[in-house]
């Protein structure tokens, strides 16, 4: 999608679709004096708000694919609302972002109609400011990242491998100066990262751990580690899951994949920060080689897991993965994954599931959420809750160990936590942001979440 500006509307190429905001009481093309205009309807100005602005904003792009336009037209000015307390150059990254977040599908296994797949090929843009224009191309930058992290979980597992997944955070960080290194299964072998082979052992698929290793600051400034889980599919293992709940698990590497195009991104703006992103991969595939029910496994951090359930695989790699991190003598830690259902139980689809014991932490992730609209929730993790993880031959098990149905998110926080204590640490369970729900004016699939939090807190982190 190519961003043009213009000063008037008389500039427009004939064309092209101007789309006004909240002039009418239903959605309307109107051809009038050789111009099709949209009428694009919104709630009252008094009513809007910032959630409601980025709806409309992805609206917008939606209606206009619906009326066959390629080339449309915006008035930025028609998109400040008084109750909304943002500044321009805040609001024109917001535009500039959800204009292309909107405008992505993930067609690359369909086959194009005659006429070619419907995509907005150019915005115009008026009455933007230099300092909105630079915002809005920022917006833009950070949209294709966050849509390159979209494809990457749409992929179908048998297309998207820990060795494939590898080779992809590669190719994300081609000309950028981002440090790659792989490391195999012997690799980490040797590194004692036995939870992340033991969880990987029933594929014929070699499980891969990626760093990415970006320095944009001084030598003397510790670095923020992202952690994303990889798992490329998740079968659940021995314990396996029922057909209904398979399918979609090619994205449980969602994590992984906003990793990726995070680090690519701060690479990408030139931020002055130093940020490592991890990624432990894997498949989790029931076969004769498998991980069992009641195995204990030694951890890299020499802390023993006792597995009761094979498909809480997630927080076991993520485990050696924690403890990797404490090498580069972290800053901050954040992991994501697509962890539990169960903060979809707890949540819904609208926002995903954070857990920290810092409060000041929390609080800058949940402000970053609000204004990104990458949205989160912060659920308790308190220390009484380590009672129902102990192993009894092992130190921790993966699950409840009295088989409990409940609060299952805290516990997998909870079990996390035991592998980065006394490190400033954030987990973001994002599986109920996994994939688009209806009314958010997004394609169906992954929503490349939560990229856009992930860039925005390191850029403001101080």
């Amino acid at each position: 999608m190519q961003i043009t500006f213009k000063n008037n509307i008389k500039d427009l190429p004939k064309e092209t679709l101007f789309i006004s905001v909240g002039a009418k009481n239903q959605d309307e093309v109107i051809k009038e004096g050789g111009i099709k205009t949209l009428y694009l309807k919104c709630d009252e100005a008094e009513k809007m708000n910032l959630r409601k602005l980025y709806l409309l904003v992805r609206k917008m792009v939606l209606v206009a694919k619906g009326a066959k336009a390629d080339k449309i037209a915006l008035n930025f000015k028609d998109f400040k609302f008084s109750n909304i307390k943002l500044t321009d150059i805040e609001l024109g990254e917001i535009i500039g972002s959800q204009l292309d977040f909107a405008n992505y599908e993930f067609v690359e296994y369909k086959t194009p109609p005659k006429e070619g797949f419907c995509f907005i090929k150019e915005i115009f843009i008026l009455n933007a400011t230099k300092e909105t224009e630079k915002a809005i191309l920022k917006g833009n930058i950070i949209a294709g990242e966050v849509n390159k992290t979209r494809s990457l979980s749409n992929m179908p597992g048998g297309d998207m491998t820990p060795s494939i997944l590898a080779q992809k955070a590669k190719v994300a960080m081609k000309g950028l100066p981002v440090k790659v290194t792989v490391l195999g299964e012997k690799e980490m072998e040797k590194q004692k990262m036995l939870a992340i082979t033991s969880v990987g052992q029933g594929s014929d698929e070699e499980s891969k751990f990626i760093i990415m290793e970006y320095n944009g600051g001084s030598k003397k400034e510790k670095p923020i580690v992202l952690v994303g889980k990889g798992v490329t599919f998740d079968t659940g293992g021995i314990n396996l899951k029922p057909s209904n709940s398979l399918l979609g698990m090619n994205m449980d590497m969602s994590g992984g994949a906003a990793v990726i195009h995070t680090i690519a991104l701060a690479a990408k703006m030139k931020l002055k920060k130093n940020i490592i992103g991890l990624i432990p991969s894997v498949e989790n595939m029931a076969s004769g080689k498998s991980y069992r029910p009641g195995d204990v496994i030694r951890s890299m951090s020499g802390q023993t897991i006792e597995v009761l359930n094979t498909d809480a695989e997630g927080r076991v790699i993520l485990a050696d993965a924690l403890t990797y991190a404490q090498k580069y003598n972290p800053e901050v830690v954040i992991d994501v994954a697509t962890l539990t259902g169960a903060a979809m139980v707890a949540l819904g689809e609208r926002a995903s599931a954070i857990f920290t014991d810092d409060d000041d932490l929390a609080k800058k992730v949940e402000k970053v959420g609000e204004i990104t609209g990458d949205y989160v929730w912060r659920l308790p993790m308190w220390e009484e809750y380590e009672n129902e993880i102990k192993g009894s031959i092992g130190d921790f098990t993966n699950v409840h160990n009295k088989d409990s149905r409940y609060g299952g998110a805290i516990y997998g926080a909870i079990f996390l936590h035991q592998f980065i204590k006394g490190h400033k640490w954030v987990h973001i369970d994002m599986a109920p942001r996994m994939v688009a729900m209806a009314g958010e004016n997004l394609a169906l699939g992954a929503t490349g979440s939560p990229v856009r939090l992930l860039y925005k807190f390191i850029e403001e982190y101080k």
